[in-house]
């Protein structure tokens, strides 16, 4: 009896889990096709690194935020989904770090005054009103990656170097010190709808981070994403 109670344990275990990676890849497929710009690989780990937030005890969110900084600046690389309707709410250009490159990023940082953007999902907490206007917190959740976030005040704001002009002819937007700034004119609606318990993930293929993100390496929905990710244009 106790055998056969140990196995109706592991087979409902097991059945979770299977129902869980199926409902994160319906929603992957779902957010794929409302941002069709996006690479569908990077959504699918950004919606794993929040399964493993939440797996490890933090509350779910009715938004996620996806950064690929990958792409170069000049090109819209932030999308924001409503993760009921699989709707995208947003596509607007970020900022990276000043000292992660020009106009494409290929360095980041953990550390405080590297003036460099950080990789991972983050958590986000309350608002505030600083030099730069309306502006967001941010809780790094990848110990090693972007936890400084806090002491090193990165968090997201308006910025008027962010804008189609420049990136149209300038063949890129500005830099911050590390913040991922959006434009001025948006930065009000989407810090509201990012504010207080959302999460935010911000994308580079770095081999090291892919290989060692403590939200990307949770379980097994998340091993088995990562795993199957294509490394073929990784960085060292």
């Amino acid at each position: 009896m106790h055998s056969d109670m140990n196995q109706i344990v592991i087979a409902a275990a097991l059945l979770s889990l299977t129902n869980t990676a199926a409902a994160t890849d319906t929603l992957a497929a779902r957010l794929a096709a409302a941002a069709p710009t996006a690479d569908p690989n990077v959504i699918q780990l950004a919606l794993d690194a929040r399964e493993c937030a939440i797996e490890r005890g933090l509350p779910a969110s009715d938004h996620l935020a996806v950064i690929d900084y990958s792409k170069p600046s000049a090109q819209r690389r932030l999308w924001v989904f409503d993760l009921a309707s699989g709707a995208l709410e947003f596509f607007e250009w970020v900022a990276h770090g000043r000292n992660s490159g020009d106009g494409i990023a290929h360095m980041f940082s953990n550390h405080d005054g590297s003036l460099a953007s950080s990789l991972g999902l983050y958590r986000t907490a309350g608002v505030f009103y600083g030099k730069e206007g309306i502006a967001l917190q941010l809780d790094g959740l990848d110990p090693g990656f972007n936890d400084r976030a806090r002491e090193r005040a990165i968090v997201m704001h308006g910025a008027w170097y962010v804008s189609e002009e420049l990136a149209r002819t300038t063949g890129r937007i500005g830099l911050s010190w590390g913040c991922p700034a959006v434009r001025t004119a948006v930065a009000k609606p989407i810090i509201n709808r990012l504010k207080d318990g959302q999460y935010l993930f911000a994308y580079y293929p770095d081999r090291n981070w892919l290989h060692s993100s403590a939200s990307l390496h949770c379980s097994a929905v998340s091993m088995n994403s990562t795993t199957s990710f294509n490394f073929a244009n990784v960085a060292p």
